[in-house]
């Protein structure tokens, strides 16, 4: 059962509930039947029973009737005669009636099951049951009350199995239906299975066709169609296009983390390689051993920012969000930071008092760090850097500025790329990651920021959160 495609097993289950859906509804029906043609038997018993009532009279002389054309029949009883209407001869609808007097003795009429009724005393207006051979029979008796009547009883018999032919009728009409209405149910619902499933199947065959091909192009192309499967068929091909974007992402990172990583790791065997090929004096070992320690911290920053990115871009939702007062962190930081004093360049600060925001202490601080530090490696001798914070409206700006070599506007735009480097002469101690980052967390917080620059004349990096 388990080794069945799902459209076999759907269509199964449909099946098996369908017949016993016709099953019971089938046997539902029977017994309701059942219960309204034994009602209809009784109700009928009892009408063809009181109909007969007024079909037997008493005369006391019939000299003044013509015997030899009345239709009629006539008895003698006690001291006159009883005439019984000729219907009350025929079997109506199989209801039996006969005429009794006192001691249950049949004067006129049929009763099928005399012998078992010999005994049953009479109820008058009342339904009484007796069984013959199996079968129940139902027994009504009427008192007759009319003048020169009194003593007789009418007595009706008729069997439950009156109705039987028909029921019998519905029963194999019904086992004729059955069997092709499950038939043809079980076929359309096959059908409808599959084309139901068919968009399950284009997802798996998609899928395949991904994870053997590598194919992270590739997309689920369905008919147009709003239902679930189209729905899930949207939700694999965004999981597909995010799928898609990690990888070029990771395939990118690795490419440039591996060629940052490159140059110090040849700088270091080179000098390793340089020390090792014979006896240096102890001024050369101790120029190599400063240039590999030099590259060592180079790669060991690279590798701690690299990994903090990655945290940022992967797994943004480690960062805990909370109420933060921004003119404290940007006015804290500035103060540590002012003291680097790196080309003797002057940090200002001006932050408008308490201004609240809800975000990420941790990387908004590593945000200003960032730009701070960039303003000092790309800043001039005796140069200036200022901090503003300000509030506009429902936003928050941050900026920047500086008044070092700047950026040119072809290079603008590349800035915020991973491992990027605009001046080759300030490379030194950067990895390239700074800006990245700090485009990065600007996202994470839903803001966005822009930069205003001119080379020699500075840049302004300009910060806009949405409180």
């Amino acid at each position: 059962m388990r080794q069945l495609p799902i459209r076999f097993k759907i269509t199964l289950w449909f099946t098996a509930a369908l017949l016993v859906m016709f099953l019971s509804s089938y046997l539902l029906v029977r017994y309701l039947e059942h219960q309204g043609l034994q009602k209809n038997i009784r109700d009928n018993l009892v009408e063809t029973v009181e109909h007969n009532v007024d079909e037997v009279e008493f005369y006391t002389n019939i000299d003044n009737i013509d015997l030899y054309n009345e239709t009629d029949y006539f008895s003698v009883y006690r001291n006159g005669y009883l005439e019984i209407d000729d219907d009350f001869l025929d079997q109506v609808n199989e209801v039996y009636t006969g005429l009794y007097n006192t001691n249950t003795e049949l004067l006129y009429g049929e009763n099928p099951v005399s012998k078992n009724t010999a005994s049953l005393p009479f109820a008058d207006s009342k339904i009484q049951r007796v069984k013959d051979k199996g079968i129940l029979y139902y027994v009504y008796d009427r008192k007759l009350t009319a003048k020169g009547l009194e003593g007789l009883w009418l007595r009706g018999v008729v069997s439950e199995e009156q109705g039987l032919k028909h029921i019998l009728q519905v029963t194999r009409l019904s086992l004729q239906i059955l069997p092709l209405l499950v038939l043809i149910s079980a076929i359309g619902g096959y059908i409808l299975t599959k084309k139901m499933l068919k968009p399950i199947q284009d997802i798996s065959d998609s899928a395949a066709k991904i994870g053997t091909g590598d194919d992270l192009k590739q997309r689920i192309n369905l008919a147009p169609g709003n239902d679930e499967l189209h729905q899930l068929a949207h939700s694999f091909n965004q999981m597909f296009e995010r799928l898609e974007q990690a990888f070029e992402k990771e395939r990118q990172f690795t490419s440039d983390a591996s060629h940052e990583l490159r140059t110090p790791v040849s700088v270091i065997t080179a000098q390793c390689e340089f020390s090792l090929e014979k006896p240096r004096t102890g001024e050369e070992y101790e120029s190599a051993l400063h240039t590999i320690l030099r590259q060592a911290k180079k790669m060991s920053k690279l590798i701690n920012d690299m990994l903090d990115f990655i945290r940022l871009e992967m797994r943004a939702e480690s960062y805990r969000k909370e109420s933060i007062d921004m003119t404290d962190l940007v006015e804290s930081l500035c103060f540590d930071m002012a003291l680097i004093k790196e080309k003797n360049i002057v940090l200002q600060c001006m932050a408008e008092k308490d201004i609240l925001y809800t975000g990420s202490r941790q990387l908004l601080s590593r945000l200003l760090a960032n730009l701070i530090s960039n303003a000092y490696r790309y800043g001039k001798e005796n140069g200036h850097i200022f901090v503003s914070l300000k509030r506009r409206g429902d936003t928050i700006e941050l900026s920047v500025s500086d008044d070092g070599i700047g950026i040119a506007r072809e290079e603008q735009l590349k800035i915020f790329q991973r491992f990027y480097q605009g001046d080759n002469s300030h490379s030194g101690s950067g990895t390239g990651l700074g800006l990245s980052m700090v485009y990065q967390i600007v996202q994470f917080h839903g803001g966005n920021i822009k930069v205003e620059s001119a080379p020699g004349k500075g840049s302004t990096f300009i910060i806009n959160l949405f409180l």
